[in-house]
């Protein structure tokens, strides 16, 4: 797996990263992220054992979301400072007693901290996208990118029927206990396979931090694609917090029931690799489109499963419609962002993913409130305003990204 004189930006006089290392980077991106998605289908579960009441049960997720977004300003650009193969050792190692924490929790306020912890550490994931775009020459950095990403998107997607196969056997605590478990051997994992990479910026951590506030006002890409992405993520979280409420409501789904469903979500991320070869030639804008209008489609298409039609394979295939949308989308935008300046890219990332996922914990927020009041009809109609708001932004800049 090892590579080749990798230089300061990561590109110049460095060969291709084998398969092998891709797929680890992407099979790691898709066991550190998880964690942060094992809790959505089991909050009915989950709430009433650490006594959180229906209108406040989707806080788990949305906590989770917070510690992340909070990671990706305050960790994630480390990576432009701190040796990469040591960032992540740290990062990863501590996310495991997060994880054993969760798992022993009988209070909902111990649970929520130790959610918002898991959510900090799971930011490893962020570290490891950059290093895949610095570790890949640029003719086929989309490429490389939309491999990886398909992994963490196999990650979102894998991580609620896992949880609800492994809570149906075991109880919702044995899905945390198994993830620390895998967290630790991920860390062996990772300190013998990845090379180490030297960062090329020498700035002070505070010094970081204070120019993480300046990117999005002085980068106009960075700021558009980060609100794109944010509209994309909140519908996102809205429809996969919500729909397996609508699934134990309406058509008495078991969690055996629920983690059959999620799975079929698993096919969108075939699109991440089709993506990075579209960005890769330039076709980043109308994909953009493209992706933003499938999201609102799907929500659609959910709403006629969900309300009218009342069918499982509308909703579940509006479902990938919806995960294709929000993956496409991601992989044009972090394709276009990292061709900014490479000596920077870790502190791109990082405030273009906490923008965003801010965008997500506001979805997952919205869920318990907005299925109480107005059912699914709510959540459908939130879920297709939001990308077509993304849309109308996008046309008001004349069709430009820029």
């Amino acid at each position: 797996m090892q590579l080749r004189n990798v230089g300061e930006d990561g590109v110049t006089g460095v060969a291709a990263p084998s398969a092998a290392m891709v797929f680890l980077l992407a099979a790691s991106c898709g066991i550190i992220v998880a964690n942060i998605y094992y809790a959505q289908p089991l909050i009915a579960l989950i709430g009433p054992d650490i006594g959180l009441g229906r209108h406040t049960a989707s806080l788990v997720v949305t906590l989770m979301q917070l510690g992340y977004a909070a990671g990706l300003l305050l960790l994630v650009p480390l990576g432009d400072i701190v040796e990469t193969r040591r960032l992540l050792m740290l990062t990863i190692g501590a996310s495991v007693p997060a994880l054993l924490i969760i798992a022993s929790a009988h209070t909902g306020g111990v649970f929520l901290v130790a959610a918002a912890l898991v959510g900090l550490t799971s930011v490893a994931v962020q570290m490891i996208v950059p290093l895949a775009a610095n570790l890949a020459p640029d003719h086929l950095r989309g490429r490389i990118v939309g491999n990886v990403m398909s992994g963490l998107l196999v990650g979102i997607l894998l991580a609620r029927p896992v949880a609800s196969l492994i809570a149906a056997g075991f109880g919702w605590r044995a899905v945390f206990y198994a993830s620390a478990v895998a967290m630790a051997l991920l860390l062996v994992v990772l300190r013998i396979a990845l090379p180490q990479r030297a960062p090329a910026a020498r700035e002070h951590y505070f010094g970081l931090l204070k120019s993480l506030l300046v990117l999005p006002v002085r980068i106009r890409l960075l700021r558009h694609r980060a609100l794109y992405q944010a509209a994309a993520f909140a519908a996102f979280t809205l429809f996969w917090t919500a729909s397996p409420l609508l699934l134990i409501t309406q058509f008495h789904y078991t969690q055996r029931g629920i983690a059959v469903f999620a799975l079929v979500g698993a096919a969108g991320a075939l699109v991440a690799p089709i993506a990075g070869r579209l960005a890769d030639r330039d076709l980043g804008i109308p994909g953009t489109v493209f992706a933003l209008l499938s999201i609102a489609a799907s929500f659609v298409l959910a709403a006629w499963g969900g309300l009218i039609g009342h069918s499982v394979v509308a909703l579940a295939l509006a479902g990938v419609l919806l995960d294709a949308g929000v993956q496409a989308n991601l992989v044009f935008s972090q394709r276009s962002i990292f061709a900014i300046a490479p000596a920077m890219r870790s502190r791109l990332n990082g405030v273009f993913m906490a923008i965003f996922f801010i965008g997500g914990a506001v979805g997952s927020a919205l869920v318990s409130p907005v299925f109480a009041h107005y059912g699914w009809g709510g959540i459908c109609a939130i879920g297709a305003v939001l990308p077509l708001l993304a849309l109308v932004y996008f046309g008001l800049r004349g069709g430009r990204v820029l």
